[in-house]
């Protein structure tokens, strides 16, 4: 096994512990891995030849993040905006501390870091491609839970709030993907 497949390994078995459980076709996984898992498979497709540092940080965004719940935080945007903040600095602090196990140097580490905490992500190719798959994974399978008892009213400005992160080609992607036809116009008028 190879030093970024030692990485992904160690990110799993990290997140095997999350006690939230979700069910992927007839099996019961923990949440937090199969999240992972799902954005792997999903930078797989979107982006044929990504470099170690994106992969890395694409399967460890949202490491151990039941660890770091939103309960923790006030209410309201600036709670969220602070919980968001702080998780992002966990995550890229728990994926360097794993990749420095495995033999990764320092810069490649702080790279990792720095796609994890989305800096510059309209600037940034690898960044915005972690956030068009982060995107394109909630889309694909959380938009709908995340819709129950919610109207269509409601739903549009999120998925229009996501859509405007992503980049051209990502949102073309998204309206490949077998969404409620009332959410279409929340990803076409977000570009």
């Amino acid at each position: 096994m190879n030093r970024r497949d030692a990485v992904l390994a160690a990110i799993d078995a990290a997140n095997a512990h999350d006690p939230n459980r979700e069910t992927d076709g007839d099996r019961e996984t923990p949440a937090a891995e199969l999240y992972g898992q799902r954005m792997s498979l999903v930078l797989s497709e979107f982006d044929p030849a990504p470099s170690d540092a994106l992969q890395i940080a694409v399967r460890g965004q949202h490491i151990e993040r039941w660890k770091r719940p939103r309960a923790d935080y006030p209410e309201g945007r600036t709670g969220y905006l602070q919980w968001r903040r702080d998780a992002a600095i966990f995550h890229a602090r728990r994926v360097a501390d794993i990749m420095t196990a495995e033999g990764y140097d320092d810069d490649t580490c702080a790279r990792v870091g720095t796609l994890i905490r989305k800096v510059a992500i309209k600037s940034d190719p690898e960044a915005q491609t972690l956030e068009d798959v982060a995107a394109l994974v909630f889309m694909r399978w959380y938009v709908l839970p995340f819709a129950s008892g919610r109207t269509d009213e409601e739903l549009f400005p999120i998925v229009q709030k996501t859509a405007k992160k992503m980049s051209a080609r990502g949102r073309a992607a998204a309206l490949r993907l077998a969404l409620p036809a009332a959410l279409i116009p929340a990803i076409t008028e977000a570009g």
